[in-house]
């Protein structure tokens, strides 16, 4: 299955039938059908180019207001590390693969049978969608991109919800884990239990069947077994195991983000903790940040991370360093996505010319 992009995914909406030797059909028949066909990708261009403007208003949001942060504290950009926001960008990224290594399970479970060149771009991409409020746009763009002859939609959209929520779900149950290591402050570790609940219980095998069933049986779906069995308890544990570690690994890159600011003139020259003591805090602020900032529905959980950061952070690091840091990793996280979704873009259309 050729890889179908965003912009330039062709239509299926026209069947080619053959005319029965004898019968003839009206010009004006033929001539409705082209214009129906005709208006069917007028509005599916209008709908991708809506998308797109809506996500990349999302992402001038988020620049504009970490340029306003930046002003603010009267912090030079040139005065960064850019080599210590390369890594955290990296990291970020590596982090983010066994997610996508976990939704590329389940769509094969649930009887699809994409590629790994077709969910990696897919996967990555559609999390561009997250800057614009709601989150929805991360299921329409991951949808839009990864469904074909091989793909069900059905099952694509259920198992990018599957994904998310398992993803949140370990994120706040690795957050709650080493908040009761690293703060005196309750109230975080039973938010971190509470988004928790929230994010995972969705997940559990029956609770999944049920909803799932539920929702296909209002909206007519009949050929929903396989969707339904499709989760359980041994890739359920597998995608939780690789995704704890993907976010150590996000705790990395925010550890990268505050060692890129030791630089300034504004920061300290070192930081305060030792490396595994600063990646378990650290670790536990991504994750409940990353986690609250989703559930929140704003876009990319602005605001809502920068909460969680500062409370967190500002008792180790200082409040300079804590509010910086939260806007400089999400700035630096963004740009990893659209080098990477461009990356991906390209290489999947070239991959895609030298099959034709």
């Amino acid at each position: 299955m050729q890889h179908r992009d965003f912009l330039t995914r062709p239509s299926h909406g026209r069947c080619q039938t053959p005319v029965p030797r004898g019968s003839r059909q009206s010009p004006g028949t033929a001539l409705h059908g082209d214009f129906r066909l005709i208006d069917l990708r007028h509005w599916k261009l209008v709908f991708r180019l809506i998308v797109i403007t809506l996500v990349v208003y999302g992402i001038g949001h988020t620049l504009a207001d970490a340029r306003e942060q930046f002003a603010i504290h009267q912090v030079n950009w040139t005065s960064l590390s850019v080599g210590w926001l390369v890594v955290a960008g990296v990291a970020y990224l590596a982090g983010m693969l066994p997610c996508w290594w976990f939704w590329h399970r389940v769509l094969h479970a649930m009887g699809a049978r994409p590629r790994y060149r077709e969910t990696m771009p897919a996967f990555y991409i559609g999390h561009l969608g997250k800057y614009f409020p709601g989150k929805a746009l991360v299921v329409v763009i991951r949808t839009a991109l990864i469904r074909g002859p091989r793909v069900d939609t059905l099952a694509a959209t259920i198992s990018v919800f599957v994904e998310t929520l398992t993803m949140m779900a370990v994120g706040a149950l690795v957050a709650a884990s080493l908040l009761l290591t690293t703060t005196a402050d309750s109230w975080l570790f039973w938010l971190a239990l509470a988004l928790f609940c929230l994010a995972g219980i969705p997940t559990l095998p029956p609770v999944f069947r049920k909803v799932v069933r539920t929702i296909c049986a209002r909206r007519g779906y009949e050929q929903v077994t396989q969707v339904v069995n499709a989760l359980r308890l041994p890739l359920l544990a597998s995608g939780w195991l690789t995704i704890a570690g993907g976010w150590f690994l996000m705790g990395l890159s925010l550890w990268a983000v505050l060692q890129s600011m030791t630089t300034t003139s504004e920061m300290p020259t070192a930081l305060p903790l030792e490396p595994v003591q600063a990646l378990v805090l650290l670790t536990a602020t991504v994750g409940l940040a990353l986690v609250a900032g989703f559930l929140s529905l704003l876009p990319g959980g602005i605001g809502v991370r920068e909460l969680v950061v500062t409370t967190l952070l500002v008792p180790v690091y200082g409040e300079l360093a804590a509010i910086l840091s939260a806007v400089l990793l999400r700035i630096t996280w963004l740009l990893a996505e659209l080098v990477a979704s461009g990356f991906l873009y390209v290489s999947t259309r070239l991959q895609s010319g030298n099959q034709t």
